[in-house]
């Protein structure tokens, strides 16, 4: 399998993300792997950013090589979520769909305005706030991705919360 080298552009966008994701005040600690099950380390990381590297995570293993526009979106699904908590609106099930509603557009302006600065065209930031937005579900390959790698880290991460 060969895989591309990143695009300066898709670096640029990507560190604009995570630097949103990074202002977000819940932590949580985390447990590393990388010198073996015998000798874990653990680290602190901003809640956005640990879910955002995790929606990478599970997009690269579902997903051989996805395009810059998925990885993207990817990686900018929950920005600067915590900045509306799901108490700010009614706990009805009229006020999960309005609130659901809300952030998905506001998270795609969002992500489109940080890929225009990183050098996208206004087409291809508008193909990852189409993404976000989760348009076209079930017909759209791409946004249905999206879905599945949600589904997944949820079932990994945040499950047990329910």
């Amino acid at each position: 399998m060969t895989t591309t080298a990143p695009s300066d552009k898709l670096t640029k966008a990507l560190s604009l993300i995570d630097e949103a994701h990074a202002q977000d005040p819940r932590l949580t600690t985390i447990t590393i792997a990388d010198n073996g099950p015998e000798n874990p380390t653990t680290t602190t990381l901003p809640y956005e950013l640990h879910y955002a590297n995790k929606m990478t995570t599970y997009l690269h293993k579902h997903t051989p090589n996805p395009s810059e526009p998925l990885q993207l979106a990817i990686r900018a699904q929950h920005l600067k979520r915590w900045e509306v908590p799901r108490d700010s609106y009614p706990a009805t099930k009229a006020g999960y769909y309005s609130w659901r509603t809300y952030l998905a557009k506001r998270q795609a302006e969002l992500a489109e305005r940080m890929c225009l600065e990183a050098g996208y065209s206004g087409p291809e930031a508008e193909r990852v706030g189409a993404l976000v937005r989760k348009e076209d579900l079930r017909k759209d390959e791409e946004t249905q991705v999206l879905e599945d790698v949600a589904c997944l880290v949820f079932l990994d991460d945040q499950s047990w919360g329910f």
